[in-house]
């Protein structure tokens, strides 16, 4: 597949300016009358990037597949749990993954917001099992993890978690006092880049966003080849003095 058909023009100075009134004015009396705005403006441009980026992507050999219709995330917030009770996301985002599916492990993620978009690549907040098999992957070859992590740093992106642990996790303890004891407390694996906004209007997007699929394909890899590793079972401590007796 060629990516000539499938060119994408960047997104139009409406989908910006859409963002920016949605910060001001996060309520139905603001959005529904633009609801056509959005779906003009972002939505469907949106659909276009991640059908160009998906064919820019196959055609460098980098399988990540693109689904128009499940890759992108909905404008609408999920408010029941949350204190902040703002209906709608203020930015517009769309993963790509090896399967489509956005709960696929390792992905692409695009995302377009007045001043912070930004591409990402890599593992954010994995399952429990396989955060255990990708901090055992930092452990068994820590020189392999260093480097690619240098490596990332070196061309600008460099590996980082939203959240971490103050110390190694049970089954860890062997990483305490080693060169990577802090990636080992990490929840997240992922690199970005910052993308200006005259970027995101810019045809070469396309393009910005595939070299930085290259640079950062050497993450995913790592957590893909962890992901599909057969451990050994984890060896857990037993507890110091016997737990207490449960109350029922």
């Amino acid at each position: 597949m060629t990516t000539a058909g499938i060119a994408f023009p960047g997104f139009r100075p409406a989908a910006l300016s859409f963002f920016k009134g949605l910060r001001e004015h996060n309520d139905p009396v603001w959005f529904k009358p633009r609801k056509a705005v959005y779906e003009a403006e972002v939505l469907a441009p949106l659909r276009q990037l991640v059908i160009a980026v998906g064919a820019a992507l196959e055609e460098a050999g980098l399988p990540l597949a693109a689904d128009p219709q499940r890759s992108i995330f909905r404008i609408y917030r999920d408010v029941r749990f949350s204190p902040d009770k703002r209906l709608y996301k203020t930015h517009a985002g769309a993963v790509l993954t090896r399967s489509g599916n956005k709960r696929d492990p390792g992905l692409l993620y695009l995302h377009l917001e007045p001043g912070e978009s930004m591409v990402a690549a890599g593992f954010w907040h994995p399952e429990p099992q396989l955060l255990a098999r990708l901090r055992r992957a930092i452990l068994e070859d820590p020189d392999f993890f260093a480097g690619m992590a240098d490596r990332l740093a070196i061309a600008g992106h460099p590996i980082a978690s939203d959240a971490r642990l103050s110390r190694p996790p049970r089954g860890f303890e062997a990483a305490k006092g080693t060169a990577v004891a802090d990636y080992v407390c990490w929840k997240s694996f992922t690199a970005r880049a910052p993308l200006r906004d005259d970027e995101m209007q810019s045809p070469a997007l396309v393009e910005r966003i595939l070299g930085f699929a290259r640079t950062a394909w050497p993450l995913l890899e790592w957590g893909w080849a962890a992901a599909e590793d057969e451990p050994a079972p984890l060896v857990i401590r037993a507890p110091l003095r016997p737990l207490p007796k449960p109350d029922f």
